[in-house]
């Protein structure tokens, strides 16, 4: 890796965008993946932690230490994502069982020593339900100063895309999200509003195709999801909502965003997980966090191209 790049872990539900947002680090010198930790969300936590597995050898990145997390929320029983996902949380491409196995670390335990052990800070990139980062700064509190930032895919100004009030990572752990955003860390949320103007589809895929194993695994996993959209949101191409997250920290001037208050609703049932994000700064409380509201998508599809086109 670069000397300047940036020390990441990257915390997903794999995941067809979670999949994607894995590779674009992996291709990109401006950060240096530490270890990919997994948490139910997308699918349980059997495929979540199979599929980082499987990307990561697609990849040719088998060096990457994967620790399987929380399989289920805080308090909260599971639900997947798998109409949206497919039943193995990436269906489309024709997936070998991978060949190696996750280290015995529990992801939280993982993501503390390896804080610990960095040089440092690191960007935490949590891109599923918040479960594992909210464990980590309520179990090990001391490792927040070698927390550089925390990227997190989830949440909404506007629309929810699991309920109308609330965005699916968020609305899956509520109570998770809502120790994240109150923790005093460095967040960027990157939400709905952002991820659904940075779209891929099924050109990308074609252009992606002949590059390698690793641009004909996108194309796969494009041609799946955009099948979902346009079934359900009458898109020709679908949002790649995580590799926004992993984006944001390669390059730092791609979203257009501002400080707002974020609260999280744990209480109500109709707006579970809803992120109430205070952009007339009516509640008098101090901003909270980084929120995306705008990015180039097509400026972003050019750049995942480019950068996943380099892989083996």
């Amino acid at each position: 890796p670069d000397p300047m790049s940036t020390p990441m872990i990257l915390d997903c539900d794999p995941g067809h965008d979670d999949a994607i947002a894995l590779l674009l680090a992996l291709a990109s010198p401006e950060v240096e993946v530490l270890g990919v930790t997994t948490v139910g969300g997308n699918a349980d936590l059997e495929n979540t932690t199979r599929n980082a597995l499987t990307v990561l050898e697609v990849a040719e990145r088998t060096d990457i230490p994967v620790a399987a997390g929380c399989g289920h929320p805080l308090v909260r029983p599971l639900v997947v994502a798998d109409h949206v996902h497919g039943k193995s949380g990436m269906d489309g491409p024709q997936l070998d069982p991978p060949t190696t196995e996750p280290v015995d670390a529990h992801a939280v335990d993982f993501i503390a020593e390896t804080l610990a052990a960095s040089s440092e800070p690191v960007t935490l990139v949590p891109t599923g339900p918040l479960t594992n980062i909210a464990l980590l700064l309520r179990h090990f509190p001391d490792v927040v100063d070698n927390i550089r930032r925390v990227v997190l895919m989830g949440g909404a100004v506007g629309l929810g895309n699991r309920t109308p009030a609330a965005e699916f990572n968020i609305w899956a752990d509520p109570e998770a999200a809502a120790v994240v955003f109150e923790s005093g860390l460095d967040v960027t949320m990157v939400g709905l509003d952002v991820t659904h103007q940075a779209l891929m589809g099924r050109e990308h895929g074609k252009r992606l195709r002949p590059t390698g194993r690793c641009g004909a695994f996108v194309a796969d996993l494009l041609d799946f999801f955009v099948q979902f959209h346009e079934r359900v949101y009458g898109l020709d191409s679908s949002p790649i909502h995580d590799a926004v997250a992993v984006a944001d920290v390669i390059w730092p001037d791609l979203l257009e965003a501002e400080r707002f208050h974020v609260a999280v609703e744990t209480d109500s049932e109709l707006n579970r997980g809803r992120t109430v994000v205070d952009r007339w700064r009516v509640t008098g409380k101090d901003p909270n966090a980084r929120v995306g509201l705008a990015i180039d998508g097509n400026e972003f599809g050019e750049k995942i191209v480019e950068r996943i086109s380099r892989l083996p």
